[in-house]
């Protein structure tokens, strides 16, 4: 596997479409011809359903996925409050291990040539008391793609995103628009002035869906433009 088929996702907020997005990447890099598999190593908010927790993220990954990995390796830890991924940790008595989800990590890069792994949240939210985010992403060492959701504030909220991105000394590769807000004023010029102050390319605009697809996001992003 090469490391310029794989990246992490990471969102400018919680909820603006990141799983989305992944699943859109890995239906793209399928078409041509990858084994690819989509990772979200902690996901927060599941239910019971026939005896086994269900997610809808995890398994929107899963659906998109053609590899076929089991679920203990693509999400870690999968936890049922809907809340930041340490909170929900401590009300299940659950530890997130840091080094349990680079080693699941090692595992589906054996198996796959493409891994698209999904942030939880933001880029800075916590893991637990002493790691975040941010720090699974430099662990990986992916180059990172960065959803911004398309609503009022998002200009400040990608520029924030992509600073603390740099910070970490992790390249910014890609950013996909996703619009969450069908009512947005001005979101072509938002669009220019993102395109103007971020140093990476924009690779693909999804627009508003009533019936959320990933084949249809996939047809919106280019992945040929990802910076290399």
């Amino acid at each position: 596997m090469t490391k310029k088929s794989s990246y992490f996702v990471t969102g400018t907020d919680t909820g603006v479409g990141k799983t989305l997005v992944t699943a859109a990447l890995l239906h793209a890099f399928a078409k041509t011809g990858l084994r690819v598999t989509g990772m979200k190593p902690i996901a927060a908010g599941a239910e019971l359903i026939d005896g086994e927790l269900w997610n809808e993220d995890v398994a929107m990954l899963a659906a998109a996925s053609n590899t076929n990995l089991p679920r203990a390796l693509t999400t870690t830890y999968l936890l049922r409050e809907p809340a930041a991924p340490h909170i929900a940790a401590q009300l299940e008595h659950v530890s997130l291990d840091m080094q349990q989800l680079l080693d699941c990590y090692q595992q589906i890069v054996q198996q796959s040539d493409s891994v698209i792994v999904e942030g939880v949240g933001g880029f800075c939210v916590p893991i637990n008391d002493d790691v975040d985010t941010a720090d699974l992403a430099v662990h990986l060492g992916l180059d990172v793609v960065m959803v911004v959701g398309l609503r009022l504030g998002c200009i400040n909220h990608a520029l924030l995103t992509a600073e603390a991105i740099k910070a970490r000394g992790l390249n910014l590769v890609g950013w996909v628009a996703n619009q969450i807000d069908v009512n947005m004023s001005h979101q072509q010029a938002n669009l220019q002035a993102l395109e103007q102050r971020l140093s990476a390319p924009l690779i693909g605009v999804v627009p508003w869906m009533a019936a959320v697809s990933a084949q249809v996001a996939a047809d919106k992003i280019d992945i040929s433009r990802i910076k290399k």
